[in-house]
């Protein structure tokens, strides 16, 4: 990458952490402005969208492994139980359901695809991103077991799209004859030596770090980076042992947020920082290499799929995924509207781009456009819709079962709330 172009990225995120307040009243958010950032870059030449550099790729990597550990390990599963057949619901049913509707309208709009390509961009599509909706998952008037359920949602889904994903994009280098495809068959298997090696080691690693907390031989200070590292040793150790690091990150988290203990969340902050680093990053990447692939490969079916994944794909899986579990239609439609289509999508996406090539450049152009028109239309309805929903739930009266805490959504390079930083004013000296 040319010294310019660092010296812009690196410009740009400092500019974020000095306006980003201001530009997110306005919804400007962090992925709509690093996103333009990265396809600004490519369109002046500054980078070449059309042959990745190879730092990119360990980038995405560490970013999925960060998000896939830290929002399994953030979830406090032990509070999740009164609402339990909800998440079921959605995970267990919706989500399938999500990913078989999306494979088979991309097979069916898309039949140059194949079964494997038309796979990976339904099941790509499927994770939902609860930072990009983040006046919904924050706003108070919104009732706390709704935003709880898009929250845990958004913090399992990716972990659970991660295997077919993999298994999509194995199956599509088998298909394509490229070298090193294992198809998909070695790929389920090294999923679940990941997933073994992954919850031996979070399990591991939370045990040891509260045993350590309890005997005072561990610096308070180090314990986030410790995490940092356990996260990575758990990605790194599943492909020592031939597993799939993806699936281990994601066992790992869920692992280690069982066995911390109460301080694990305060000790994933540093992860969740680290993640929300990289995380714009990634989206500059979207920008500099998947909006110019879109572009070269877009055709009008390319915006119907991309609306339909959005509201048909999305909204139909959720409806009969909530059929008997009380909620009303309103809060069904609403549920089922924000699922915006974030962080895992497009990193999926530039996974497929570095494994396949060009063999999977339309199939990117597809889910790039689904990501792009997601981070536009939940942008800029989340505030508004919240707020209407919110009114409509005051109105009808309490919420049913009482109020429950709600998990922090993830960052990822947005604020969770937007609430002003307090002034500091020195105080006046006594005469």
């Amino acid at each position: 990458m040319e010294l310019t172009a660092i010296v812009l990225i690196t410009a740009t995120l400092f500019a974020w952490a000095l306006v980003s307040a201001r530009l997110q009243k306005a919804d400007l958010t962090a992925p709509v402005v690093f996103t333009a950032v990265g396809a600004a870059m490519a369109w002046s030449g500054l980078v070449d969208g059309s042959s990745p550099p190879e730092a990119v790729t360990p980038v995405v990597e560490v970013t999925l492994v960060w998000v896939l550990f830290s929002d399994a390990a953030r979830l406090p599963l032990q509070q999740l139980r009164r609402d339990v057949g909800r998440y079921v619901r959605l995970l267990g049913v919706g989500l399938p359901l999500t990913i078989v509707f999306g494979w088979a309208l991309a097979y069916w709009f898309f039949p140059q695809f194949g079964l494997w390509l038309a796979l990976l961009v339904g099941a790509a599509l499927a994770p939902t991103d609860a930072a990009l909706g983040i006046p919904v998952v924050t706003n108070p008037a919104v009732p706390s077991r709704i935003r709880q359920l898009i929250t845990v949602e958004s913090g399992l889904n990716d972990g659970i799209a991660t295997p077919v994903v993999m298994l999509a994009i194995a199956g599509a280098a088998a298909a394509a004859g490229l070298e090193s495809a294992h198809g998909p068959g070695s790929a389920a298997v090294e999923l679940l030596i990941g997933a073994g090696v992954g919850a031996a080691a979070g399990a591991a690693g939370g045990w040891l770090l509260r045993l350590a907390r309890r005997r005072g031989t561990a610096v308070e200070d180090f314990a986030g980076i410790g995490v940092l590292a356990l996260s990575l040793f758990a990605y790194s150790a599943a492909l020592a042992a031939g597993g799939n690091g993806f699936v281990a990150a994601f066992c790992g988290g869920l692992a280690f947020g069982t066995c911390a203990g109460q301080r694990g969340p305060a000790e994933l902050v540093f992860v969740e920082q680290m993640g929300g680093l990289v995380s714009l990053l990634v989206w500059l990447a979207f920008g500099a290499i998947s909006v110019p692939t879109m572009l070269a490969n877009f055709v009008p079916l390319t915006l119907v799929y991309a609306v339909l994944s959005l509201t048909v794909v999305r909204m139909l899986p959720v409806a009969l995924a909530s059929i008997g579990s009380g909620l009303d239609r309103n809060t069904v439609l609403f549920v089922g509207w924000f699922g915006p289509r974030g962080l895992a999508s497009l990193v999926f996406a530039l996974l497929a781009l570095e494994a396949l090539g060009p063999v999977s450049d339309e199939a990117v152009a597809v889910i790039s456009a689904t990501v792009l028109l997601s981070v536009l239309a939940h942008g800029f309805s989340a505030a508004p819709l919240a707020a209407r929903y919110g009114r409509a739930a005051t109105a009808a009266g309490p919420e049913p079962g009482g109020s429950v805490p709600v998990a922090p959504a993830p960052a990822r390079g947005l604020s969770r709330r937007h609430t002003p930083v307090p002034r500091f004013r020195p105080k006046r000296a006594r005469p």
